[in-house]
């Protein structure tokens, strides 16, 4: 890259990508021991945070207990979970969780008390919750704020981030794209900790907020970072069933809430696959409803809570009840058409329990990272904790042993001087590569049509490889077209089902599976099983 395509260079302690709740924290923590820079591809606001509805989930009454939430998670995670990451976060939660409170963050009581809810495979009432169903969007507001108000904490929107500065596996810089700049922005840190969120944007489908195209997982791996177990991508079973509209989510918690699922008949069916029933774990209930809207030649099913009253649904869920009164359902008389919808990405860039990467002074948290807490199934609910457990232990790591100084120079940057594709073609590939992922790789998958994606995955990336532009656009396409090779070649590898991943060509569970994770990290390989 030229140096004149460089507008501007900003020096900071520390660089944190994204402005969700694993960022925000993290950034709040931090601060405490230098300079904090927070970029944001959007606008602050707009991050998977806010459009959480369920809850966080935490122990908080003295008859449940860290051992049962570890174990729902174990269970939830299909025997692929780091016990030693559930551990930590389960009995570190708690705390976490009152950090917020005392920020300013309002959960729902009742009567004095934090009003509790079970989701599906939770044992017990422990999800906290806030604006009935709005509790992302409360965390997100009490964190934002408090975070502005902080001394040496920045927050810089519309600034996306293009390639990290690496050299010889030690992070030194970060190289971004600003609209308000002709140029790129050459962020020098000390440190920087990716908390972007997911990639769900690569499906037709998903309930995510349209920012979330895989990033961090991209720039990371092109830096030379390790990403595991991208195979395993959960579908959330209850989208609003709408083509006239993006994916909107109907919250676990309706069926925590007394919520069931009825086929075109009519009939009660979730009962027939699990014996929790609607509160089965998510992969179970997403394949058991694309199941019985098969059989009726459907891509639907029917969500009933009309034994509820208008009053209740409009109190504990007005966002969901308000939403669907705009597209003329009303949820306490009319059955609420569903089907699944790509929500979260449980693999990721590969961490220790410390938030770090496989690269020096690069570290990750939230959806983005990927460090065995949530197995091959993610337990609902426990994503906020996740982010906010884990950004917490990368600021003590940082306390306690500092950063490792040893890089050199700054690393050319590996983009040339030449633009690839037309505006017209990336829309074009985009809307592919949606598709080629939803009906290749995405709920049910098989050899034959994952090999089918790889190859058109390849093939277009490939295209686009020795490229440069000041088009986000082209960054984002470029980044989703690796996010789903990612995801289909950890795919092919495991020849098993388990968790979110189901094989049609391998529909049972292998016995040493669960001690093998998929590990890609450099873009020759196809991978190795570790």
């Amino acid at each position: 890259m030229n140096d004149d395509l460089i507008d501007k260079r900003i020096k900071t302690d520390f660089l944190i990508v994204g402005s969700g709740i694993a960022g925000l924290y993290t950034a709040m923590k931090l601060s405490t021991l230098g300079d904090v820079v927070i970029i944001t591809k959007g606008n602050r606001e707009e991050s998977c945070t806010r459009h959480a509805q369920g809850g966080i989930a935490a122990v908080s009454e003295k008859d449940d207990s860290w051992a049962l939430h570890m174990e729902d998670t174990l269970v939830a995670g299909d025997g692929f979970c780091d016990e030693k990451a559930v551990r930590t976060l389960v009995k570190k939660g708690p705390e976490r969780v009152k950090e917020l409170i005392d920020i300013g963050t309002e959960f729902d009581h009742i009567e004095g008390e934090l009003d509790l809810t079970k989701e599906g495979a939770h044992s017990y009432n422990r999800v906290l919750h806030a604006r009935g169903d709005a509790t992302g969007e409360e965390i997100r507001e009490s964190l934002t704020e408090h975070v502005s108000e902080l001394d040496g904490v920045s927050i810089h929107e519309s600034t996306f981030l293009v390639d990290l500065l690496v050299s010889d596996d030690i992070y030194s810089g970060a190289l971004c794209l600003c609209e308000d700049q002709d140029g790129f922005i050459s962020y020098d840190s000390k440190v920087c900790v990716m908390a972007t969120g997911g990639c769900c944007m690569v499906y037709e489908n998903t309930t995510n907020p349209r920012v979330t195209t895989g990033d961090g997982v991209a720039v990371a791996f092109r830096a030379g970072a390790n990403v595991i177990d991208m195979e395993f991508i959960q579908f959330h079973p209850t989208a609003l069933h709408n083509s006239k509209s993006d994916s909107f989510l109907i919250s676990e918690a309706v069926r925590g809430e007394g919520g069931v699922l009825r086929n075109e008949d009519g009939e009660r069916f979730m009962k027939g696959y699990h014996e929790d029933g609607e509160l089965a774990p998510r992969d179970i209930v997403a394949r058991a409803i694309m199941e019985e809207a098969k059989k009726f030649g459907k891509d639907h099913v029917w969500l009933d809570v009309t034994h509820l009253s208008s009053k209740f649904l409009e109190g504990r869920f007005p966002n969901i009840y308000h939403k669907l009164k705009q597209h003329g359902i009303d949820m306490s008389s009319d059955w609420i058409p569903v089907t699944p919808s790509a929500h979260f990405m449980i693999g990721g860039i590969e961490t220790d329990l410390k938030g770090r990467t496989t690269i020096d002074n690069l570290y990750a948290c939230g959806e983005v990272a990927c460090n065995g807490v949530h197995g091959a199934n993610r337990l609902a609910s426990n994503s906020l904790l996740d982010g906010l457990v884990f950004g917490h232990e990368i600021y003590r790591e940082i306390k306690s042993n500092g950063v490792k100084d040893d890089c050199k120079t700054i690393p050319k940057n590996s983009i040339i001087d030449k633009n690839c594709l037309q505006p017209s073609k990336l829309k074009e590939t985009r809307s592919e590569l949606e598709k080629i992922m939803t009906n290749k790789a995405g709920i049910i998958r098989d050899e034959e049509g994952l090999m089918r994606a790889i190859f058109w995955l390849k093939e277009r990336l490939e295209a686009m490889e020795e490229g440069y532009s000041l088009d986000q656009q082209y960054y984002e396409l470029k980044n989703m077209l690796r996010v789903g090779l990612l995801i289909s070649r950890s795919a092919i590898l495991r020849e098993e089902s388990r968790g979110a991943h189901f094989r049609s060509d391998h529909p049972d569970k292998k016995e040493d599976g669960k001690s093998k994770h998929i590990i890609i990290n450099n873009e020759e390989s196809m991978g190795f099983i570790k």
